[in-house]
């Protein structure tokens, strides 16, 4: 039994193993992502991350001990090279790993593991998450509430007039979502999914519907998934156009049609 051993031997011997984790150190350092069992993984996890700390202090004894455990001179190069400048400012947690699934064959859970620093895609999009949360607090925080409770019956009774007038003007502004968009349901092949769809791709309105042409549409239900992608939207604007003029026999009469093959 194992009760208390925290690491793994990843059935092998010592040497065995600690030759594998150079290996996979070497690799990770040299090519900044790879490929390997999630177990596996874990355990580089915990060989890598000490090295990639004592290699931020660019010292001889530093270099001298980091190259007892890689024993490859490239690598002690390229870590305290480029990998030692990408990781200065952070203070721990240098790989992330990334779970793939099970591999066919021996049914091994994979993973991806990979230096956080060198993930330019991740990094980019953290930084436009960022400058997006922080313009939106901005916005919203411009009319803070006050921290007393009398003051806001204050100026309900001192403003009442020009409280009365932003009321007035704000109502449109209120009532404006209500009639922005159309019921797109009721267009033949149109369910409350692909609904969605279309109000998120900016289609909202039977005019907007019945304006748009079909490849627009059919990449719409393209990019949802194959299970949108069987949809036939070939008729879906002219259908639009009927409801959008007000036309609703000659939209019923149409649907009528389109329906006759079905078998209901």
């Amino acid at each position: 039994m194992r009760h208390g051993k925290k690491d793994n031997h990843l059935s092998r011997t010592h040497s065995h193993r600690e030759a594998m984790l150079q290996n996979l150190a070497g690799s990770l350092i040299l090519h900044k992502r790879i490929e390997t069992t999630v177990a596996k993984a874990k355990e580089l996890r915990k060989f890598v991350e000490p090295i990639l700390t004592r290699a931020k202090d660019d010292t001889h004894q530093n270099r001298r001990i980091v190259f007892q455990s890689l024993t490859n001179k490239e690598t002690v190069k390229e870590l305290f090279g480029a990998v030692a400048d990408k990781i200065a400012s952070r203070p721990g947690g240098y790989t992330r790993i990334i779970k793939l699934g099970n591999r066919q064959g021996d049914n091994a859970e994979t993973c991806l593991i990979e230096l956080v620093d060198f993930n330019e895609v991740l990094i980019a999009a953290a930084a436009d998450k960022a400058t997006a949360t922080t313009k939106t607090r901005r916005s919203r925080r411009g009319s803070a509430r006050p921290a007393s409770d009398e003051i806001p019956t204050a100026e309900v009774v001192e403003d009442t007039p020009a409280a009365e007038a932003a009321a007035t003007e704000a109502t449109p502004v209120a009532e404006a979502p209500a009639s922005a968009g159309d019921d797109l349901t009721i267009i033949e092949g149109v369910g409350p999914k692909i609904a969605e769809l279309l109000n998120n791709a900016g289609i909202t309105t039977f005019a907007q519907l019945a304006d748009a042409d079909d490849a627009t549409v059919q990449q719409v239900l393209t990019e949802a998934g194959s299970r949108f992608n069987v949809h036939d939207a070939t008729t879906w604007n002219e259908q639009a156009a009927l409801a959008r003029d007000g036309k609703t026999d000659e939209l019923k009469e149409l649907q009528d049609r389109l329906k006759g093959g079905k078998g209901e």
